[in-house]
């Protein structure tokens, strides 16, 4: 249901190496990046949806369950590798859960910080889908 990117490690003998660019294996222009680190242990984060915005997420170490939603249909996606980034556009609910110690999560998003864009009660968000 939710796309998944595999990026390819154009890594040698000294280590992995993953490049990403706007249009190629980013679908969209980037226009900001951001990322998620020392989440504490049993803190879940997101509960919001975005009307506008697009965004590949990576796991750029350990691992974070995502629960997505859009209305009709809920699925879990847990992100464990740097080489994979999880494509989310439309009106789409997220939540993150179980976070690992470790997890530094990268979110790439194709526009820049609007607070306007977030929908932030699930009820609100389930009547935007027609779902209520």
């Amino acid at each position: 249901m939710y796309p998944l990117i595999f990026f390819n490690n154009i890594g040698d003998e000294r280590g992995s190496l993953v490049s990403l660019e706007q249009y190629k294996n980013i679908p969209f222009e980037i226009k900001r990046i951001y990322y998620i680190f020392d989440t504490k242990n049993g803190v879940a984060r997101g509960f919001h949806a975005h009307y506008n915005l697009e965004q590949v997420i990576v796991c750029l170490k350990g691992s974070v369950t995502f629960v997505l939603d859009d209305g009709m249909k809920k699925e879990s996606i847990t992100l464990t590798s740097p080489t994979t980034g999880l494509h989310i556009q439309g009106l789409k609910w997220r939540e993150m859960h179980d976070f690992s110690e470790d997890c530094v999560l990268m979110v790439i998003a194709s526009e820049l910080y609007d607070e306007d864009d977030y929908i932030r009660e699930y009820d609100l968000f389930l009547d935007k889908v027609g779902r209520k």
